[in-house]
């Protein structure tokens, strides 16, 4: 693989903008879910007992711990976390400069603080990986305090990146392998896409015209899914540039489409920012005159191998492809059918069969990147910057080997075997850092929900317990003439949960409890989490004297005769009642309150006239008004405005400059140019700068 420093830059400017929208989308939700009387206050998890500040934090290793020495309650130390993550983050995104080691070590440690007192609400796959990445971003991240002269290039850069493409595979894998595992009928037969776009947690406008598509092609889309996650992953390791950036292409497609037909708030985009590590520098940058003369030096033979070899790959991919899921073109009906051609104990003992060889070509990937670390840290220049480099080497050389062992141990979940195999000391590693949550198991979409219906619950008020009104809710459906709503990035945890909590009975979320108590006091930051247009809540002036929820399956509507789309977006059937009626004082609701540590009285509440807590108080009012996802566009538009800016002048500036100057550079900064360039640049020692000043030779003679 070629270099990756613009690679590695480019994803760190995209993790500095999932950081950003995870920070602000969690920050606009704090009160209403983790507040004094929020659905599950903060308070809670955080219960302060006179411990030593280091007795605390090995509890759980949080900064909220610190709230109290500075005046803050846990659920203002919350809101100080997530803005100070969202500006740390826009500067990381912004500035080149603030992409640096330590900055993306306070991100994480900042998330991770966050995460600690989430409970339910923060217990995601996304989240978890966010956690992960953000702590592969602080060995990835050039550390700009340790580098000579603002160089942001080391010996070891490709053995850290490691770390990234491993983490997609691991991802990515896993969530195609679950699927057949967890012996879904749905997937086994195909038809999952027939059911999902309808059943999804909130789905898009798309997802309903994707829903009428036919079914032969919704089962295609099954096996493509199987090939883009189960085989082209493999792709990732192998030596061939051009098999790398074709799965590359195929995993972002893959992403696409699901941001297309869901709202899966940053998931996607996080997973896209781990497909840069598949590219390298020359394919950004796409110079025609680099690859003719990179073409140029490469002898004929070699370049017929790796095209045979690639050949090879390909042929054994479609033939995979074909065999296993019976693909055949019905020239009849002019579609393609396909169906599942092998048993469940043979993709098993296929399983079985190729996990430790994938740990065995990851592991052979990461050795060759280590061997490539030595021989860059024996090319630089100078006697101490060689040791320096050295010692860089054999430090992240040693760091990136731990984290991917610890690692083995989530990515063998997929075959108990194989995970029963590792050496214990593994074992002993992972659960020393696992809650820490710096390596995490994936899987995606392991059962299809919702096979007979989309499982939804419609929370109902009254005042006299005979005229009943539904409570809509922003994001989820309900109203089955309102179209699906488009928010990605931003994630309303509330409106997920509360399709998890359709899933099973209402005594396996005790925060519906809470939810519905909150509702009838009239809690002003819950109801803001249905609508925060307050006009739209029915019972704004005055809370329900009664709350019951209703359970109902929902369906998407068809396409008529004529081919014209309904007025209605969904229609329904009522099931059964999901919650009994309940009013303030009621026995079942106390009693559930009680059962589930609902009704704890919050400490006192402290002096809110001090300066950090009004000044959190003044931005809180500032934000209240605006829905999430009108801020997060609103800021994500402000920042491409700014690089277009930025680009423009930029642009100007240059060509003004190579006018006056005639093209050339002056003596003073082909100096600064040489002094600042690794090895193998033209600043550099060893072969890469002989092969370049041959280069240039030949072009002019």
């Amino acid at each position: 693989m070629g270099e990756q420093r613009q690679v590695r830059n480019t994803l760190l400017w995209g993790l500095s903008g999932i950081y950003l929208c995870a920070f602000l989308s969690l920050y606009t939700q704090i009160p209403g879910l983790y507040g004094r009387e929020g659905i599950l206050p903060a308070w809670k998890v955080l219960r302060f007992t006179g411990k030593s500040l280091w007795e605390q934090l090995k509890d759980s290793p949080t900064l909220l711990w610190l709230g109290p020495r500075v005046g803050l309650d846990t659920e203002q130390g919350m809101e100080l976390i997530c803005l100070l993550g969202a500006v740390l983050s826009l500067g990381a995104l912004l500035f080149n400069c603030l992409r640096d080691s330590l900055v993306f070590l306070l991100l994480w440690i900042l998330y991770l603080s966050i995460y600690q007192v989430g409970q339910v609400f923060l217990y995601f796959q996304w989240d978890s990986l966010l956690l992960e990445t953000g702590f592969l971003a602080i060995l990835v991240a050039p550390m700009r305090a340790l580098r000579s002269k603002m160089n942001v290039w080391s010996a070891h850069d490709g053995i850290t990146f490691f770390l990234t493409r491993w983490l997609l595979f691991r991802l990515m894998f896993a969530s195609g392998v679950v699927k057949l595992t967890s012996r879904c009928p749905t997937w086994w037969g195909l038809t999952a896409l027939t059911y999902h776009y309808e059943t999804q947690c909130i789905p898009t406008p798309a997802s309903w015209y994707a829903h009428q598509l036919p079914v032969w092609f919704q089962k295609l889309s099954v096996v493509a899914t199987y090939v883009i996650e189960i085989g082209v992953p493999w792709l990732f390791f192998l030596p061939s540039r051009r098999l790398r950036i074709f799965s590359f292409y195929a995993q972002v497609l893959l992403q696409v489409l699901i941001i297309l037909t869901g709202n899966y708030n940053f998931f996607n985009l996080l997973t896209m920012v781990l497909c840069f590590s598949l590219l390298d520098d020359q394919h950004l940058r796409s110079s025609p005159k680099g690859r003719k003369a990179q073409q140029k030096g490469r002898r004929f033979s070699i370049q017929s191998f790796v095209v045979l070899f690639d050949l090879l790959v390909f042929g054994l991919l479609s033939f995979w492809a074909v065999k296993y899921f019976g693909l055949q073109i019905n020239w009849e009906k002019y579609h393609v059918e396909s169906k599942t051609a092998f048993t469940y104990h043979d993709f098993l003992q296929w399983l079985r069969t190729l996990t430790f060889p994938s740990i065995w070509l990851a592991a052979a990937s990461l050795g060759w990147e280590i061997l490539k670390g030595m021989y860059r840290s024996a090319s630089v220049r100078g006697l101490f910057w060689k040791l320096w480099a050295t010692i860089q080497w054999v430090i992240f050389s040693f760091a990136t080997v731990g984290m991917f062992a610890v690692s083995l141990v989530p990515y063998t979940y997929i075959d108990f075997e194989s995970n029963g195999q590792l050496w214990p000391s593994v074992h002993r590693m992972f659960k020393a850092v696992d809650e820490y949550q710096l390596v995490n198991s994936y899987g995606l979409f392991r059962r299809m929900t919702g096979v007979g219906g989309r499982p939804e619950v419609v929370v109902e008020g009254s005042y006299d317990k005979e005229t009943w009104t539904e409570i809509e809710f922003m994001y989820k459906p309900g109203n089955v003439s309102a179209p699906p709503p488009i928010i990605t990035p931003h994630q309303p945890r509330l409106d997920w949960q509360m399709w998890f909590a359709a899933l099973g009975q209402h005594t396996q979320s005790p925060w519906f409890t809470s939810f519905v108590y909150r509702l009838l006091q009239g809690n002003k930051d819950v109801v803001r989490l249905v609508q925060n247009d307050e006009s739209l809540y029915p019972f704004i002036s005055h809370p329900p004297h009664y709350i019951r929820a209703q359970l109902y399956k929902y369906w998407y509507t068809e396409v008529d005769q004529t081919g014209q789309k309904s007025s209605a977006w969904w229609r329904r059937r009522h099931v059964e009642e999901f919650y009994p009626v309940v009013f303030l004082g009621d026995h079942t609701l106390e009693s559930l309150l009680n059962q589930h540590g609902l009704k704890d009285k919050p400490p006192p509440r402290r002096s809110l006239d001090a300066s950090l807590p009004l000044a959190l108080g003044l931005i809180r009012d500032i934000v209240r008004p605006y829905p999430a996802p009108l801020l997060l566009y609103s800021l994500l538009i402000t920042v491409v405005v700014i690089y277009s800016l930025q680009s423009l002048f930029g642009r100007g500036n240059r060509s003004g400059v190579s006018k006056q100057r005639g093209h050339t550079k002056p003596q003073s900064e082909k100096k600064k140019q040489r002094e600042t360039s690794g090895p193998g640049e033209s600043g550099g020692s060893g072969p890469g700068r002989d092969s370049a000043h041959n280069n240039k030779r030949r072009e002019k003679s």
